[in-house]
């Protein structure tokens, strides 16, 4: 283990203590973490004011944090130098951690998987974007999965970040719809034995567990977990089995943002998840599309995603942001003990 401090905007000394495993854990005191995805690095980002204005100690990219589309890494690096460069992201990398995973369009390939030739390389330059330690155990596995445990006096919040394209089985379409994979994976065996030790071995009062793709809705034609639903359930089961405290999903991927809550006797007051997707690009118009799990609306505007914790009352608060920092769409949760 060692230890680092970090100087924010604010003046205050923050330390942070970095565990050589795959959980890193930070005595950083968290209220608020934003969260996005689908974020193209040269269209206006009009989002970082009104994000940097929530003050969030942590910012989660949810995937398609650029648009890379390419085995050419040069340009992929050029790419990730170019929205490092945007003033407003500037300004919130100085005041908040930045963590994430990607999704298709940077990892390289549009609707991607394990067969995309340069994962390898793209893997390292995603990490170089989220300024991951060199001897980070992100940089030495078969993806950029991770875990992170950040605290606040005595409660704790960890965030899953899964990788569902590096080891990601082939999916296959006929007339234009996805045909369910039930033999394939979406984590493959080293990930998903890496997030039931995590889960098992989990002390903290939340526990985020965030994908590029969405994990409860199924009607939809695009990718999503249900493409795969041998997978789907194995991760339900295994969230349950866990007997992890307050798991919460959060997604990205679709270009819009909606709340959907999984009600079955594995988890009887509900597991939501929080789509946020649509920070620089949403949908041109809006459109129904059934979801018989969403409980909100559904959000086709430009909007980040916010949750914020009143660990005294016992409540976490989920919120759905737009330009101006208007709240579109929300959900309070108990954080049960």
């Amino acid at each position: 283990m060692y230890n680092i401090s970090k100087k924010f905007n604010s003046g205050i000394l923050v330390s942070l203590t970095f565990l050589l495993v795959s959980t890193m854990a930070y005595s950083q005191e968290v209220q608020r973490i934003a969260f996005g995805s689908c974020n193209k690095h040269d269209l206006p980002q009009p989002l970082w004011n009104p994000i940097i204005e929530d003050s969030p100690e942590v910012f989660v990219w949810l995937g398609d944090n650029v648009y890379g589309d390419t085995h050419d890494m040069d340009l992929l690096k050029r790419k990730y130098d170019a929205q490092k460069a945007i003033e407003g992201y500037q300004k919130l990398r100085q005041n908040a951690k930045i963590i994430g995973v990607w999704d298709d369009h940077d990892f390289g390939i549009n609707d991607g998987g394990k067969h995309y030739a340069q994962k390898v390389a793209s893997m390292q330059l995603m990490l170089d974007f989220l300024d991951e330690p060199k001897d980070s155990p992100r940089r030495s596995q078969e993806g950029v999965y991770g875990a992170y445990e950040y605290h606040h006096g005595e409660n704790s919040v960890k965030i899953y970040l899964l990788d569902a394209r590096y080891s990601r089985d082939t999916l296959y379409k006929e007339d234009g719809q996805y045909l369910p994979n039930l033999s394939g994976s979406v984590l493959g065996e080293e990930q998903w034995t890496w997030l039931e030790k995590e889960l098992k071995n989990s002390k903290a009062d939340v526990n985020i567990i965030a994908s590029g793709i969405q994990f409860i809705p199924t009607e939809h034609p695009h990718e999503k977990w249900e493409n795969y639903p041998k997978e789907r359930e194995r991760l339900f089961d295994l969230i349950h089995s866990s007997k992890v405290k307050n798991p919460v999903l959060l997604s990205g991927d679709r270009h819009i943002a909606e709340i959907s809550r999984l009600k079955d006797s594995r988890f009887t007051k509900g597991l939501y998840e929080i789509t946020s997707s649509g920070m620089t690009h949403v949908w041109k118009s809006y459109k129904e599309e059934y979801n018989p799990y969403r409980v909100s609306g559904l959000v086709a505007s430009l909007h980040y995603g916010l949750a914020s914790f009143d660990w005294k009352n016992k409540l976490m608060n989920f919120q759905i942001k737009g330009e101006k920092g208007q709240v579109y769409i929300e959900q309070t949760i108990q954080i049960l003990d």
